[in-house]
């Protein structure tokens, strides 16, 4: 049997011609009954989207429970464990594990699906729950501290102060990247300030400040 040529009716030049085209390729997706719906809900693995809600819920709750447990009843070890920390650094451990748990949920979202940046931000929010149940983060923490850990209360405030500075940096950043896009048109050059990379830039300088803001900004000498 003789393949005859695939030919179409064009008109080129102004004239009418048959030109040659390829041949529709063979379908790459194998013949099954199950419908596009189907085949998406397996792709979209709700098993493991489930696990990651349950693991970021348990990581919500149960070490900020712990680190307040440890708070109440074993006051005098928490004191004995971290009395010679400068109150500096206490704040960096603060606002470090805040930018962790960010950095890990961004990366999630940009490099998506990307399950070891998810494991790193349900970590990092695991750390800073755990950091803001020891120092008695709430509303107003700064009685709270001073009623759990009176005269050595200065330390869990400034852990306070550091999760408050990044909490605080990330959502500066999002007002600002926001008004970016709004503000920016795509066919300006200064649309590479929408870039991923040019983003991240912009938010680690503005937690930096935030941080330097805490640290050197006289409000741990007031704790």
């Amino acid at each position: 049997m003789v393949n005859e040529p695939n030919e179409a009716t064009e008109i080129v030049g102004g004239k009418v011609e048959k030109v040659e085209v390829s041949k529709h390729p063979e379908a790459s997706i194998p013949v099954t009954e199950l419908s596009l719906a189907d085949i998406e809900r397996r792709r979209s693995h709700p098993a493991r989207w489930i696990a990651v809600i349950v693991g970021v819920l348990v990581a919500i709750v149960a070490p900020y429970w712990f680190g307040r447990t440890l708070a109440v009843n074993n006051t005098d070890a928490v004191v004995a464990a971290l009395g010679g920390i400068d109150p500096r650094g206490i704040a960096l451990v603060g606002w470090a594990v805040v930018v962790i748990a960010y950095v890990g949920l961004a990366m999630a979202v940009v490099v998506s699906p990307s399950w070891p940046w998810l494991i790193v931000f349900v970590l990092g929010l695991a750390a800073e729950q755990f950091v803001a149940g020891l120092s008695m983060l709430n509303l107003n923490f700064w009685y709270s501290t001073y009623v759990v850990y009176g005269d050595q209360s200065n330390l869990a405030n400034a852990a306070n102060l550091g999760i408050l500075a990044s909490a605080i940096g990330i959502a500066v950043y999002a007002v600002i990247f926001v008004g970016l896009l709004v503000i920016i048109k795509k066919t300006s050059p200064l649309n590479v300030l929408t870039k991923s990379w040019a983003s991240f830039i912009l938010y680690f300088v503005i937690e930096a400040l935030a941080l330097f803001v805490v640290l050197f900004g006289g409000l741990l000498t007031v704790v």
